[in-house]
Parts: structure tokens; sequence; C-alpha cells
């Protein structure tokens, strides 16, 4: 048997790892540092502060927030606020329920941790949601409704239609007169950032939005005699296509773009599928349009690959679909393998030092 030839690592240009040594560390953006020359977890959430903090000094570069997961359930909300509020982020792309629990704490509600002892049919009973460990109160979407209804009754959208984005708009817009806490919608809509929900009628808000549009068209009765053949018949005023091409625009007009990703879902293939869609556009329609592919990349997201769905699968599996721009052409990407809740407050609490520190 022929021998092995041992080499040395160095001088195959091989990156030596190093021990990580917390004496050294003080601040969280040394720790990731730090952690970027580990391995496993660890590594890939250091590289990931690599990437993160190229893809926002980047001036050129719009960053799209995409947002699945109960993250303004579990108590992320006040992060992606601070996000918005620093200018980090030029859209946000997210699954309505965010949304709507998110509505909960921007009215000044709250959410409870789950008593184990109370079995789920107790729960129901009592009027609680149970979402993993944590509850939302029956009562709290009912405040968010009279919310969605109130804005509904009192706002005409532009030419009669709304999408997602200009709703989503004008419920930051009252947020912020009320001023009874922060909230997504109200920093979004301060900072003029777009907030899109693609599966709109997923979610609470949708939900909301279907009842305004009933209680519109029987007018001052109380619906007690209608058939849900008559009261499915309510149609709102509502176009998805407002969304897509409205986020189109945004998106073809960067000069360059970046995504930042917490889980996957629909508000991840909605906000990708944008490059996908302008080669169409050129290829069906005959245009000549500038294909917006997403320059930088950093997801977290538990999901792993080998399920083949959309929240595991990886960005070099985005390039194949034109997503993306390879890192043989310069773009960068990282990915997380973690649950949010623990990964992601570390990541942001390091770039806000380091922007800090800029500044």
């Amino acid at each position: 048997m022929k021998h092995r030839e041992l080499h040395d690592g160095r001088s195959d240009g091989l990156q030596p790892l190093e021990s990580l040594c917390l004496d050294e560390v003080a601040s969280f953006g040394d720790l990731l540092k730090a952690m970027s020359r580990t391995a496993f977890g660890g590594r890939q959430l250091g590289e990931a502060f690599q990437v993160l903090q190229e893809m926002i000094r980047d001036e050129s570069c719009r960053v799209v927030l995409t947002l699945s997961g109960a993250m303004t359930v579990a108590k992320q909300g006040r992060m992606i606020c601070d996000m918005i509020d620093r200018g980090l982020v030029q859209a946000v792309v997210s699954t309505g329920a965010l949304i709507a629990h998110g509505l909960t704490e921007s009215i000044g509600l709250t959410h409870y941790r789950a008593d184990p002892s109370q079995d789920d049919a107790t729960l129901f009973r009592r009027g609680y949601n149970r979402i993993y460990d944590t509850l939302e109160m029956e009562s709290n979407l009912n405040q968010v409704e009279a919310l969605v209804r109130s804005v509904l009754n009192e706002t005409k959208p532009p030419q009669g239609v709304w999408s997602s984005a200009r709703l989503c708009r004008e419920l930051g817009r009252r947020l912020d007169e009320l001023d009874e806490g922060p909230g997504v919608l109200r920093s979004a809509f301060r900072r003029d950032v777009p907030v899109f929900i693609p599966a709109f009628t997923d979610s609470e808000v949708g939900l909301d939005v279907a009842t305004w549009a009933m209680k519109a068209a029987w007018g001052e009765s109380d619906g007690s005699g209608l058939t849900l053949e008559e009261a499915t018949r309510a149609v709102p005023p509502f176009n998805p296509f407002v969304d897509l091409m409205d986020y189109a625009r945004l998106a073809g007009n960067a000069e360059r773009l970046g995504i930042f990703t917490i889980g996957g879902g629909v508000p991840r293939n909605w906000a990708q599928q944008v490059a996908p869609f302008i080669d169409i556009v050129n290829h069906r329609v005959g245009t000549d349009f500038a294909t917006p592919r997403f320059f930088y990349g950093v997801r977290i997201c538990p999901e792993p690959v080998h399920w083949g769905g959309l929240s595991g699968c990886t960005y070099s599996e985005g390039v194949t679909w034109g997503k993306f721009v390879p890192p043989s052409e310069g773009g960068r990407f990282a990915e997380v393998c973690a649950d949010a809740t623990v990964a992601w407050p570390v990541l942001m609490k390091a770039l806000f030092e380091e922007l800090d520190h800029d500044d």
C-alpha cells in the first residue's frame, strides 16, 4: 500500500484554528471574532458576524429582513425594532402571525409563560392560545382586531385597494399616534421601511380584514340571518400583486442586495424570488431589466437541509435558481443552524457594539 503523504496544513494554505480564550474577550464582538476561529456552530455564528458587518457597512446595499416563527411572542420584537430604528434594514418580509403578535405588545398587552400543569383543552376554555411554551390571550387578539378595524374604517387606501405593505404602514402610523410603546410596525413607519406579508390571509390580521369586509357588506345588521354562502362572498379590496410589484421595484432599483433571514418559509422564498421573477419578466415580456440577485446573505434557522424544505435549503442551492450571486463572483453568505432566540441576540449585540464604536 502506498504511504500517505503527511502534509502540514499551513504549507497547503489551510487556516489554523485557535482555542477560545475568554480572558481575551472584552465584548460580544470579541467573542464572535474568536468563535469564528473555532469550529461547529460557534464558527458558523462567528462567520455570520463577519458577513453581517460587511453587508451593513456596504452603503450601496439594500438589506431585506425576512422573519418567520413566533419571534414577537418569543420577545425578540424589540430587537427587530432596533434593527429598523438603526437603519440596518430597508424592507421587512414577515409572516402575518409575527406581525399580529407584535401588535399586542405595541398596544400595551402581555404574553405569558405557559404553565405546564395546564392541559391544552383547559387553556382553550380559558381563552389562552399556546405557542410552544408561551401564551397569547384571545382577548389580546380581539383588541388587535379593534385596532385594525379602526384603521380600515378611517383610512382610504391608494387607488382604493389595500396591500399588506399599505395596511402595515397605516397600522404603524396609528401606533405612532397612540404612542403606547415600541413596535415593529411603528418603527417601520417612522423609518419609511415597507413591511410585506406575502401569506397575508394566513394570519390574525388577514382574518381581521376579512371580518371587516363582511361587516361592511351587511351594514347595520348583526349578521345573524346570513348563511355561510352569503357571508363569505364579501371580499375586501385587497390585491397582493401590489406588494409583488412594489417589492420588485425596491429590489430592482438597488445597487446591491443583502438578505438577513430568521427561519425560512414563505417570507424567505417570497423575498428571494425577486431575481427569478425579473428573469422571467425579461424572457416572457421582452424587457431588459437588470436582475437583482442577492450579494450578501445571513440566515439563522435550526431546520436541516436534508428534509428538502425551503427553510433549510442552503444559499448554494439558491444560486442554482439565480437568486444569489455565486461566491465565485463575490457573493458572501453565512448560515447558522441554531435556535434564533439563542443566536440572534448575541449576533445583534455584537453588531450594535461595533456600529456604536464606529460612531
